[in-house]
């Protein structure tokens, strides 16, 4: 039937769907590993999770291409499990970019440390005092980063923890459309059986019609016969 055949055809595109699940929560876990590290470590994970996220792009594109080559009633369905897959992808890419840019102003401040300590060898003795008096504000600004970073850390526990909700609703998700897809198929079959009984039906009342003009007929000329006589 017509629903059987275009389930064949989207199979390409869930082949697509499968594969962006399965990066989509490898990089949510990578995104969590990363925030925790520091320095060259962390840059190096980030590099690691951009070519990933390209990765991704890549097969939302596909599953773009592949949903817009089908009829207009899938079509319809993919386009919007499309659109739930962009936004998580949007979101991915969110995280990648705050993390990426936590690690910058880490470099940044560590640059400005190291340049302080090198002036410090040639200032005078006056300037030496001051530099001591900042350095005492920004160890106690190091404070406050630590105890800021705690709070991040266990705020982003608390995210790890939503993601991993979002993407347990998400395979309800799935289910529920692949749930659907077999009551399509379901009422389709019930439809092709109730379009056969009722030409059956159509073609019993002709039939069962005609029995009974035939009969009308011979009794008529019986009756005519008889009368004759």
């Amino acid at each position: 039937g017509s629903v059987e055949d275009l389930n064949t055809m989207s199979e390409v595109f869930e082949g697509y769907e499968r594969q962006y699940c399965e990066l989509s929560a490898s990089l949510s876990k990578k995104c969590t590993s990363a925030s925790l590290l520091d320095g060259e470590q962390k840059k190096q994970k980030v590099s690691e999770i951009k070519v990933r996220v390209d990765e991704a792009e890549a097969l939302i594109r596909k599953m773009d291409l592949e949903a817009r080559s089908l009829q207009p009633n899938v079509r319809a369905v993919l386009l919007a499990k499309l659109r739930e897959y962009k936004s998580d992808l949007n979101n991915l890419k969110s995280e990648v970019k705050r993390i990426a840019s936590s690690n910058l102003n880490q470099a940044a401040r560590d640059e400005l440390l190291e340049s302080g300590m090198a002036d410090a060898q040639t200032v005078s003795a006056d300037q030496r005092s001051r530099l001591l008096t900042s350095t005492e504000r920004l160890n106690k600004s190091s404070d406050r980063v630590r105890d800021s970073r705690r709070t991040m850390l266990e705020t982003e526990e608390l995210g790890v923890s939503i993601l991993h909700d979002l993407h347990q609703q998400r395979q309800s998700l799935l289910h529920a459309h692949g749930t659907l897809h077999g009551v399509d198929d379901n009422i389709s079959k019930s439809k092709k059986i109730l379009t056969a009984m009722s030409r059956r039906m159509s073609r019993n009342k002709w039939l069962i019609g005609s029995i009974v003009a035939v009969l009308v007929l011979a009794i008529i000329l019986i009756l005519y016969f008889k009368l004759k006589n």
